[in-house]
């Protein structure tokens, strides 16, 4: 037995030696491991290091090798994947990537008549579907107010925009987003809709309860189907109009009750990051200010194996040198918007400001403080355009006092504005009340090209047009269009449709004239203020201009903002939607002081004759003696004193 119990002592003693050298041979190799993982981490942080020794001469002075760095940076990830693939594995699988992403940017242009361009652009791209019968619950970055109308109504593409003034495009160039005056809302449903009316109608009242606006107004009457000019921004080439509807309201006023709903919108609403800058006050005292709200499918990757949505906020204002009641021409941060910039977007991946430098290459124009070492080209409405870069991610930005005040300081006023390209205009013509003419000018400044546009005009069943007098001129020569499609108006019910394809030889002015007829509505039908006349909307032409420079195919390549609203399906050409003035037209108004009249009249006649015979109807008539006076009292008491009868 005791042989036995020592051999039992053995056994553990050996099984507890293997045990502890099991346990420090996985402890060391536990801290090799993580030797050999702070070895594969170190180059990366000695990269960055380099990196950030690399940037800082930079700082110092103004090189294209910090803007092709930060652009090759997406490039150079990927190599690292490549070449890692085992660190980054790691990464990618502790770390998941976000289905929604938000990015903010501040375009800024000097004008050359001292007026000074501010763009906003917002962008929310979620990787989700609501056209699916499983409804989204859950919102993180995309407004769920939006959300729930997408999947309500069956929405493909949403664009409606809010402006108030006219884009002056001869003096200020092309927007980035146009616009026209007033309201408009054009809306793509999926095909799966079968009452696209009714649901227009629902939509326009749940839209103008969201964005404080009269769109309620939008009816039967003032809207339209176009069948080329308004094609999907978005993933897809659908041609069945039917699904398509368009509508403005140009006497629409913008103010404050829309600008507050569409900030709440944002991620981080006008609490941080480039909305802290929207302050009412100040953007309606402008020349021009125009808030769109853009939402459509995207597609994520080249070959579109996922799609996401993506909702646009843009902004749109122009400063004006002497409303502004400024001696100098000189503009900052603060002098625009009344505060400056402390933090960006704590959501956004992505926050930065351009400044346009293109027509100032040596600063002899105007200056910039502070200046910043970031540069950057983009190909922007066919011109390769040059940006100071102001990225707000960067602590370095603000400098030492955490804020940031842009500042531009004109030096001189000379130098020559790019003329655009496409431009147009309108007006009516004629004398009296029964008749008048309409005509639609459209200039091609290109020197040696022509290209074809799509002319849309929708009228009010008012004006009753004679298509048979449409005339379309070139140079004094007929210019016969490839294609006219028209829908005639019904009274009360549907406005006039005209659409048509028009070739603008080079350097030339095109002229569309339409003679029309004035109705007489009815006294119910007329505004309250009836003299003030009737808007009409703006004509709308849409047209492939041709490019400068070679314009970018690839939709899903990293890219400003800016650039990447209109889909570009060609490198020789870009796309180019300009937009009319509204129409003020009188119409044969009734002297609406002849009611007020006759009720005046009729209410006195009424009172004096009525009041006549109540009177006469219901007074009561008594006869009643008249008291005999003292002489015939006196005598009357003498006589029966004496026995006689009184008198």
């Amino acid at each position: 037995m005791a042989a036995h119990r020592c051999s039992r002592s053995a056994l553990l003693l050996i099984l507890c030696g293997l045990t502890l050298f099991t346990a420090a041979d996985s402890q060391e190799t536990t801290v090799n491991g993580g030797h050999h993982a702070s070895a594969v981490k170190n180059p990366q942080t000695s990269t960055e290091t380099a990196d950030q020794t690399t940037e800082q001469p930079a700082v110092e002075e103004r090189r294209w090798e910090a803007t092709e760095v930060e652009e090759a940076t997406p490039d150079d990830a990927a190599a690292d994947k490549q070449d890692s693939p085992v660190p980054e594995t790691v990464v990618l699988t502790s770390v998941p990537q976000p289905k929604d992403d938000f990015q903010e940017e501040l375009v800024i242009r000097p004008l050359h008549s001292g007026d000074i361009y501010a763009s906003f652009q917002f962008r929310t791209v979620w990787e989700t579907d609501f056209t699916r019968g499983n409804k989204v619950s859950h919102y993180r970055l995309f407004p769920k107010s939006l959300g729930q109308v997408i999947s309500k109504f069956s929405v493909r593409e949403l664009h409606i925009s809010f402006t108030q003034g006219y884009w002056r495009t001869m003096q200020w160039g092309q927007p980035f987003q146009p616009a026209p005056p007033g309201a408009e809302l054009w809306v793509w449903f999926q095909d799966s809709v079968t009452d696209v009316d009714s649901t227009w109608k629902e939509l326009t009242n749940v839209l103008s309860g969201i964005f404080c606006a009269s769109l309620n107004f939008i009816d039967s009457t003032n809207t339209v189907q176009p069948s080329a000019s308004f094609k999907p921004l978005g993933i897809g080439n659908v041609t069945d109009h039917r699904f398509l509807r368009y509508a403005t309201l140009p006497r629409e006023i913008v103010c404050t009750e829309n600008l507050t709903p569409w900030k709440k919108l944002l991620p981080c609403g006008s609490k941080a990051g480039l909305a802290v800058l929207l302050k009412s006050e100040k953007l309606f005292h402008s020349s021009f200010h125009s808030q769109a709200v853009h939402i459509r499918p995207m597609c994520q990757d080249w070959e579109c194996k996922t799609t996401s949505w993506e909702l646009r906020q843009t902004l749109n204002v122009v400063f004006d040198l002497h409303t502004s009641a400024q001696g100098k021409r000189e503009w900052s941060l603060f002098k625009m918007f009344s505060r400056t910039l402390t933090e960006a977007c704590p959501l956004a991946s992505s926050s930065k400001i351009y400044i346009d430098i293109t027509d100032n290459p040596e600063g002899e124009q105007f200056e910039v403080s502070p200046a910043t070492p970031l540069l950057s080209q983009a190909s922007v409405l066919g011109d390769r355009r040059t940006f100071s870069v102001y990225d707000l991610t960067q602590q370095i930005t603000f400098g030492t006092v955490r804020s940031l005040n842009l500042l531009i300081r004109w030096k001189s006023s000379e130098g020559d504005m790019l003329r655009p390209l496409l431009h147009g205009e309108r007006y009516v013509a004629g004398y009296g009340l029964q008749t008048g003419e309409i005509h639609t000018l459209m200039y091609n400044y290109h020197p040696y090209r022509s290209f074809p546009v799509l002319l849309l005009d929708s009228v009010p069943w008012y004006l009753r047009l004679y298509i048979h007098t449409l005339t379309v001129t070139s140079k004094g020569k007929d210019n016969k269009p490839s294609y006219i499609h028209y829908q005639p108006s019904k009274d009360r019910v549907r406005p006039h449709l005209l659409e048509m394809l028009v070739q603008l030889p080079p350097n030339s002015v095109t002229e569309v004239t339409v003679q029309f007829e004035r109705a007489l509505l009815k006294w119910t039908e007329y505004t309250p203020d009836p003299n003030h006349g009737f808007y009409v909307g703006s004509s709308v032409i849409s047209s492939l201009v041709p490019s400068i420079v070679a314009m970018d195919t690839n939709s899903t390549r990293e890219r400003p903002l800016f650039s990447s609203f209109f889909p570009c399906k060609e490198e020789s050409s870009y796309f180019v939607r300009v937009y009319t003035e509204p129409l003020l037209v009188n119409l044969p108004t009734p002297d609406f002081s002849m009611p007020y009249n006759v009720i005046c009249l009729t209410c006195t006649v009424v009172a004096v004759g009525y009041g006549s015979l109540y009177n006469l109807l219901t007074r009561s008539f008594q006869i009643e003696e008249p008291n005999p006076g003292l002489a015939k009292r006196i005598a009357n008491v003498i006589r029966k004193m004496r026995g006689v009868p009184p008198l």
